[in-house]
């Protein structure tokens, strides 16, 4: 669901992508977030719900993704529980992501 629609360049695969982002779990746990963040969508640097979730979206724009499993880190999850950043399996994933720069 987009919060805000960017008027800058588009999104699309192939193109160098700057974010911003947090990633909470259902009960609203952070397990990530970053002020900058860069990746090439389409590429697989990034879990496929993001690389199917961020296309077409414009520099400036801001979006809430919420990224089922099978999208995200499916039945096995990833990190320890012991540790920061702990996925657990079959969670899903909710992150609101802002568009910084699309180059390419």
């Amino acid at each position: 669901k987009d919060e805000k629609v960017g008027t800058g360049t588009e999104a699309i695969e192939g193109s160098e992508i700057e974010v911003s982002y947090r990633g909470t779990l259902d009960d609203g746990t952070v397990f990530d977030s970053a002020k900058s963040f860069v990746f090439t969508l389409g590429a697989k640097d990034v879990i496929r719900g993001w690389d199917m979730g961020i296309v077409g979206m414009r520099e400036g724009g801001k979006r809430r993704l919420v990224v089922p499993p099978k999208l995200g880190y499916g039945q096995r999850g990833s990190g320890s529980a012991a540790e920061s950043g702990y996925i657990p399996p079959g969670a899903t994933l909710h992150f609101l992501i802002q568009i910084k720069k699309v180059r390419g």
